[in-house]
């Protein structure tokens, strides 16, 4: 998996930008606040990354901080909130003040964001109070996963390049008491 990328910015346009590296440049989506930090052309820059595999493309997605890469992954997470939902979400704000609005239940404050309606904006806020929890100023913010087998096995199906939804599919009526189980009848499950 591509974590990192560092290199000269290329390109820089308002929902991506361009990193040559070693001859090669990679494209990245990015967020509004992320594309606040990205420098201008020809200048070196640094971005976290996180790269999704689909059927048809592989998305590489770019970050400014480990925080924000941090708070896309607990998004992309929930139900219905694709990287691009996510990325608009992300525009709205430094991590921080988003997961503060999500521990508050703001649904005006994530409302704000162009493309984000009442119900997508709840459902964030349902998903992801009990992972947020209180975040103050210094905490790190990271992705609480429990110990849920279930939800560790669609994370497990999702990082095997399927969607969320088509994860939650192959794991409905899967037996197994591990992660190891369930992700075996999954993947037989996808077979058929």
């Amino acid at each position: 998996m591509i974590a990192l990328v560092s290199g000269d910015v290329a390109v820089r346009r308002g929902d991506h930008v361009v990193v040559a590296c070693g001859g090669v440049g990679y494209k990245l989506a990015v967020s509004g606040e992320t594309l606040r930090h990205v420098p201008a052309v020809g200048k070196p820059v640094t971005l976290h990354a996180h790269l999704i595999v689909r059927d048809d493309a592989l998305a590489l997605y770019g970050f400014a901080a480990e925080e924000e890469r941090d708070l896309f992954l607990m998004l992309i997470g929930v139900q219905s909130v694709g990287p691009k939902v996510a990325l608009a979400v992300l525009s709205g704000g430094s991590p921080r003040e988003l997961l503060a609005a999500v521990a508050a239940g703001d649904v005006a404050r994530l409302q704000s964001v162009q493309g984000i309606g009442k119900r997508t904006a709840e459902r964030i806020i349902v998903e992801l109070r009990e992972k947020v929890g209180t975040v103050g100023p210094g905490d790190p913010i990271s992705v609480v996963r429990g110990n849920d087998p279930r939800l560790l096995a669609r994370d497990g199906l999702v990082g095997l390049g399927y969607s969320i939804s088509e994860a939650e599919d192959l794991l409905d009526g899967a037996s197994g008491d591990t992660v190891e189980e369930l992700i075996a009848h999954a993947l037989r499950t996808a077979r058929r």
